[in-house]
């Protein structure tokens, strides 16, 4: 009995330290996460792109964006989301265009509307599934330059000021974190020569882009306070002030964040595109005449497939991985007027204009005010 008794005390403090030893030898496997039906889905709806990269472009139903949207649809190695307020405009333009339906889709984005972004932010997290957003293009912008009052949005702020800037701006933070994965991330702002005051375009022609203290935007830059100076309100001005805003964002941005998610962050000038969408609220002869004057008097007129070919190479060309830059292309007002213009349909060597091809790219020169840092930061 009692043999009986010791062999089944024995047994009994030998079996936890069996099942101790076996714990501890399967503790590694507390660390697997078993995965949810949820991540099973985002691994499925992600797999459908295969090994392209994803390309999120605001405005392709027409202009830059829609140029831009036709290039990189050249190549096979991207999936184009296209970011656009009138989704029936956008499906007759994809059809028309031959865009390739496989690799392009339209989302709805009314960058008027911080509520219309961030539905626009959670449809585009669910559509990627588990796989990162590889480039970003906040390309969308309204112009209205005749304006004497200033147009509010239905959150208060001044029409271009939204569209243009507070819109991508919101836009930007949100997709930002859906880049980390991504091998080659980039996120290009595009500027304007009428943003840069160190040029003729910019610092000749009034009015001037100006944000001054930003006193405007400290106080929210609602409903009456249209500026982000806080001045009266002046059209032409606040389309100047949003690039100007753009291109100083994309520098805070390669400042604070470059370093820490190697997303590269810049911003572009492909040329004075003088036939875009972007001059429809201008007067009837503005639209007739500009286009002439740009191509064969100071040689600054760049077409939209040019100008999209441009865009697109600062979203795929590997030399444009640079972060901190403001990229331009050689080609435009500096040599080659005269009839040498009329011969060659307008395209004059030099910096801004046509022509010059892809090796004409280069980092161009900032303004004082892009490079205000202390400025940058408020932003």
């Amino acid at each position: 009995m009692k043999s009986v008794l010791h062999s089944t005390a024995h047994a009994c403090l030998v079996v936890p330290l069996l099942v101790l030893d076996s714990a501890q030898g399967y503790s590694w496997m507390a660390g697997i996460k078993i995965p949810t039906p949820l991540d099973l889905g985002r691994v499925a709806s992600g797999m459908k792109f295969g090994d392209k990269k994803l390309v999120v472009i605001t405005g392709t139903s027409s202009g830059l964006g829609k140029a831009t949207t036709k290039a990189l649809l050249q190549e096979e190695g991207y999936h184009v989301i296209g970011a656009v307020r009138d989704l029936e405009k956008m499906k007759v333009v994809a059809e028309v265009e031959g865009f390739d339906k496989d690799r392009f889709t339209a989302m709805h984005l009314d960058l008027a509307s911080f509520a219309s972004v961030n539905k626009f932010v959670e449809e585009l997290n669910a559509f990627r599934g588990d796989r990162a957003i590889d480039r970003l293009a906040c390309n969308a912008a309204v112009y209205q330059p005749t304006l004497d009052y200033p147009k509010w949005t239905k959150d208060g702020h001044e029409q271009q000021l939204q569209i243009n800037y507070l819109g991508h701006f919101l836009l930007t933070s949100k997709i930002i974190p859906m880049m980390e994965g991504s091998s080659d991330a980039r996120v290009v702002m595009i500027g304007s020569v009428t943003g840069n005051d160190n040029t003729v375009g910019g610092g000749g022609v009034y009015p001037i882009a100006d944000l001054k203290d930003l006193e405007g935007l400290e106080l929210g830059c609602k409903n009456p306070i249209a500026m982000m100076d806080g001045y009266n309100f002046n059209g032409a001005k606040m389309y100047k002030d949003t690039k100007l805003a753009l291109m100083m964002t994309s520098n805070m941005l390669h400042e604070r964040f470059h370093r820490s998610t190697g997303i590269a962050f810049s911003s572009i000038y492909p040329g004075c595109i003088a036939e875009s969408p972007l001059f429809r609220e201008k007067r009837p002869w503005f639209r007739k005449y500009f286009p002439i004057f740009m191509k064969y008097v100071t040689g600054g007129f760049v077409g939209e497939p040019e100008a999209g070919q441009r865009l697109f190479q600062v979203l795929h060309d590997p030399r444009c991985t640079k972060s901190g830059v403001y990229w331009s292309w050689n080609g435009g007002p500096r040599e080659g007027r005269g009839l040498e213009t009329l011969e060659k349909g307008g395209q004059i060597e030099g910096s801004g204009g046509a022509g010059g091809g892809w090796d004409s790219i280069f980092e161009n020169d900032q303004s004082d005010k892009v490079l205000n840092r202390d400025l940058m930061m408020k932003l």
